[in-house]
């Protein structure tokens, strides 16, 4: 457990306030009501039984996404990645009753989404899932590349059986504006994987995709703070390709790059704890 005395001198509820503060939805995000018909979804993804997205679009905008791929699902065809959220109001309830009958097993939030999108700081829905999944005593997975989860630190530490990241691609914040851009930034993400390592949560790291970054920089930052670190490459390549070039970063795309960085955790790391999915 890490007990770090914040830079700033600050305490870290001030730390922490100041980091929630900044939270805040980009202009421009089209916002809409959405009626759920379902609320969990059996899960494909290994270790996890079913996913609940209590939105549909996230306003990240993160260009790499994979859901860009799905939004002629979701009634969106055509437009801009990041432009759009639908809020799935009737969630909480919905799950309330999809809950009494479902088998007990893991619940991702989220698959298609993000969780703790700057939406969610207003609207809560994330939340009164997560209440209503810890009294249920369901198995929960969160992760997240928002800091916004620091509002939620006594609620998380009421779920009994509890796995929770952040994503973090990058050590580089000039990358993650320009890959991630309405995301938290990498020191504030920094921030909430502390907190919920000093609560006693174990968190874990996604590193996917692999982006531009020195990871020794990054191990060093991270290792202190995080139990596991899971990697995964750029799996839609034809989503980034022209920005990548035009970047002049693509060392993404070459497996000696991934490669290096994923052998450089493991040194620091020990190789019990780095999992690399693309292998």
């Amino acid at each position: 457990m890490v007990k770090r005395k914040p830079q700033s001198g600050k305490s870290p509820i001030k730390e922490y306030e100041e980091v929630l503060k900044k939270i805040r939805a980009p202009r421009g995000v089209k916002v809409e009501e959405r009626f759920a018909k379902s609320i969990l979804t059996s899960s494909k993804i290994p270790g996890m039984d079913y996913a609940l997205n209590p939105y549909i679009g996230c306003a990240h905008a993160c260009c790499y996404c994979y859901v860009r791929l799905m939004q002629r699902f979701f009634g969106h065809q055509g437009e801009r990645w990041g432009t759009f959220v639908d809020v799935k109001y009737n969630a909480p309830r919905l799950l309330l009753k999809e809950l009494a009958r479902k088998r007990k097993g893991t619940v991702m939030l989220a698959s298609a989404t993000d969780p703790y999108q700057p939406l969610e700081k207003k609207r809560k829905i994330t939340r009164a899932c997560l209440e209503i999944l810890a009294d249920a005593r369901f198995p929960v997975s969160v992760l997240t590349k928002s800091a916004l989860i620091l509002r939620d630190l006594d609620l998380l530490k009421q779920i009994g059986d509890l796995s929770v990241g952040i994503t973090i691609t990058t050590d580089d914040e000039r990358v993650r504006r320009v890959m991630e851009p309405h995301a938290s930034s990498i020191p504030d993400r920094l921030i909430a994987l502390e907190a919920l390592a000093n609560a006693g949560l174990s968190p874990h790291v996604f590193i996917g995709p692999i982006l531009p970054m020195d990871p020794a920089a990054l191990a060093k930052k991270l290792e202190p703070l995080a139990q596991l670190v899971y990697f995964d490459t750029m799996n839609y390549p034809s989503l980034t390709r022209s920005l990548i070039k035009k970047r002049r970063w693509e060392m993404v795309f070459d497996h000696n790059f991934s490669d290096h960085v994923i052998e450089t955790f493991r040194d620091i790391f020990g190789k019990d704890r780095v999992e690399a999915i693309c292998e």
